[in-house]
């Protein structure tokens, strides 16, 4: 509509006021990024601006010599009369909500976000979701259907835990898929160490490396090339895509449990899909309340829904009374999908 803070462009959400671009998919000359994952930062952009905590993180992925200005969390800048500050989104490392305020209008574009239910252990390997109040909140929605319901992640590494000790002992590999940026250090921050060797696919090991030298604890890890026993590898949990089982540097990956961390394994079907062993229901995006809890913690009159279901959550929340509508973007679910 004219007069909007945020409007959408064919390179991706602009702010007209402020020139600028919000996690753009074709090439500008000012991007702000949300995080690092690879829908939502692209390389080509003349200047970004992005969290300080995930600057090197984002370099990693972009490019080392990118024009970049690092805010922290709650940092203001003034660019064109628009004020653009970052606040914690709990999704991956340095991910930010990016809050837009200008001639005494506030906006709040999301980017992805994952909340913290009141009474879970906060997740070690990013700042948790903090609430912005706004006017305008642009939310995702990849998760947006009730039958998204995330369990407590004391409850689910425990399962993690017991399926890795059990296939131990028995000397088989336990490989799980998962995305290399963010639900890999998640599960090596959250599963028990002790029971046998950390390996990451070479796809995974740069980014473990970027999240501790941001100051992320995270427990030894190795490439498949430093296990040479076969008694290690019977041990072993391996971090990889789903991709790499067949590359030769998994060659020594001979009896294993094959297993999916991801939302995607809520449903029956999507975890026959992937004709695996096990399939652990761990996502790095809001489940169905959280989407909600976040909504109302905006304190916003008006929602807009991007990438997800947004057609569901839009009519949910027209329900309520809320006017709520949706951009359409070229935003994929690349943190989460099985493929």
């Amino acid at each position: 509509m004219d007069g909007d803070l945020i409007v959408r462009r064919p390179q991706g959400l602009y702010c007209p006021a402020g020139d600028f671009f919000i996690d753009p998919w074709r090439r500008v000359d000012r991007a702000v990024i949300t995080h690092a994952h690879a829908d939502h930062a692209r390389s080509g952009h003349r200047h970004y601006l992005a969290a300080d905590v995930g600057a090197g993180l984002l370099r990693a992925r972009v490019g080392q010599g990118i024009s970049l200005q690092a805010l922290a969390y709650g940092e203001t800048v003034n660019h064109n009369g628009v004020q653009i500050s970052l606040h914690p989104a709990g999704h991956v490392l340095g991910s930010a909500q990016v809050r837009v305020a200008h001639e005494g209008r506030v906006w709040v574009a999301s980017g992805d976000y994952r909340t913290t239910p009141d009474g879970a252990v906060p997740d070690r390997t990013c700042a948790p979701f903090e609430p912005v109040r706004c006017d305008v909140f642009i939310t995702e929605s990849t998760f947006g259907l009730p039958i998204y319901h995330w369990r407590s992640d004391a409850e689910l590494f425990g399962e993690i835990n017991a399926w890795w000790a059990t296939n131990a002992a028995a000397g088989r590999t336990s490989v799980m898929h998962c995305y290399s940026l963010g639900k890999a250090q998640r599960l090596l921050a959250g599963v028990d160490a002790s029971i046998g060797p950390l390996v990451c696919h070479h796809t995974v090991e740069p980014i473990n490396a970027a999240y501790r030298a941001a100051g992320v604890p995270l427990p030894a890890t190795c490439l498949p090339g430093a296990l040479s026993d076969a008694a290690d590898w019977g041990r072993a949990l391996l971090l990889c895509p789903p991709s790499a089982l067949q590359s030769p540097e998994l060659a020594g990956v001979r009896h294993a449990s094959t297993a999916f961390a991801s939302g995607w394994m809520q449903t029956r079907a999507m975890r026959r899909r992937g004709n695996l062993d096990r399939g652990f229901v761990l996502s790095d995006h809001a489940d169905w309340p959280g989407l909600l809890a976040a909504i109302a913690a905006s304190g916003a009159e008006r929602i807009i829904v991007t990438h997800g279901s947004e057609q569901v959550l839009v009519r949910h929340l027209r329900e309520l009374g809320l006017r709520a509508d949706q951009f359409d973007t070229a935003y994929g679910d690349a943190g989460e999908a099985p493929e």
